[in-house]
């Protein structure tokens, strides 16, 4: 299934539980598609002008009551999925270009902007609950870690930083890489970390020593990564800059086999459909295409097995609280309070 957007699409998200997908574009308009796996049809359902500039990133929100918009205008919005009406928005939500969304729990999302800071937004309480200065770049991914409460940061200033959510300190930053990291996943039941770079090599961290990398797989270049999605434990499904969507073995790392080719142009997006049939794609091609995943599961789920243990020679149960001003290039990294929040943000919160 594919369907023509008209203008270059930033960010692609799924409903949690319908046949529903919401692609934000450069031109600040927010597009929901319904797809239909009978008759294999995407039909937009609507189109929102959500933002004076463009429109990069987009998440479902509240079980998919709404949806969020994050833009380059600093502003979030937050859209009635069913009626396209604007439940809330917040003007100066940070104070540079937002460029990424994540939900965490129920109740709160986290927003990070072009110049390294994140924030925390509490839906039930209204406002933001705090904030990190985690980078000295924009946010190009998170990642959350629920059972630890760690939400997982790439940036364009070449490090992974580790905050904490339950005292919002950023807990530990890694050293600088040699060129910018695109995107974060969390593998092997949380042991191990994966950051896609703009040269194409994966690095992979060891939970517990983010400090450096304790092993890289190089073959994805020289292509950077821009996204990165966890199929399992062991395999990752990597859109790169080519156009090429592969499936990745982790630990033992290789490529697996080639899962389609969105275009001869970067792939800006990719993401499961809620019943994870479907593996969407969005590129600078203008399309969105979702791509039917079980013949590749049912051909590719034994590759892997029996491998399960394969790991690298670190230990995966500790967990240190580095100082994160000791990274190689020195660099300062500043927590914000707990209860640093925007006066005019108290409010946006109120009708979801």
């Amino acid at each position: 299934m594919e369907a023509s957007l008209g203008e270059i699409p930033f960010g692609l998200d799924f409903h949690p539980s319908k046949e529903l997908v919401a692609v934000s574009l450069i031109t600040g308009d927010l597009h929901l598609y319904k797809y239909n796996t009978d008759d294999s049809s995407l039909q937009r359902s609507l189109d929102v002008h959500a933002h004076t500039e463009s429109c990069r990133t987009v998440r479902f929100i509240n079980g998919g009551q709404a949806v969020a918009t994050g833009s380059k205008d600093c502003s979030i919005l937050a859209t009635d999925v069913e009626t396209g009406s604007v439940i809330a928005r917040l003007e100066n939500a940070h104070e540079n270009a937002i460029n990424s969304l994540i939900n965490l729990t129920e109740s709160t999302v986290a927003s990070g902007d072009d110049e390294g800071c994140i924030k925390v937004w509490d839906t039930r309480q209204r406002s933001c609950s705090g904030s990190f200065n985690a980078h000295e770049d924009y946010i190009s991914d998170m990642n959350f870690v629920s059972d630890s409460m760690k939400l997982l940061t790439t940036s364009g200033d070449g490090t992974l930083s580790v905050c904490n959510l339950r005292t919002y300190k950023v807990q530990t930053r890694s050293e600088f890489s040699e060129d910018e990291l695109t995107s974060v996943t969390v593998m092997k039941n949380g042991r191990k970390v994966i950051c896609g770079s703009q040269s194409g090599t994966l690095l992979l961290y060891s939970w517990g020593f983010f400090k450096d990398c304790s092993d890289r797989f190089v073959d994805l270049s020289p292509n950077s990564v821009e996204a990165l999605l966890k199929l399992d434990e062991d395999r990752l499904i990597a859109g790169s800059e080519n156009g090429l969507i592969s499936l990745v073995g982790i630990l033992p790392n290789r490529i697996i086999q080639p899962i389609a080719e969105h275009s001869d142009y970067p792939v800006e997006g990719l993401a499961f459909s809620h019943d994870r049939r479907f593996l969407g794609s969005i590129s600078h091609d203008q399309m969105l295409k979702l791509w039917d995943l079980d013949d590749i599961l049912q051909s590719s789920e034994n590759t892997v097995k029996g491998q399960v243990g394969t790991s690298d020679s670190d230990s995966d149960g500790m967990d240190v609280d580095d100082d994160p001003s000791q990274s190689k290039k020195g660099t300062k990294v500043k927590n914000a309070n707990k209860g640093a929040a925007l006066a005019s943000s108290n409010n946006f919160f109120a009708d979801l």
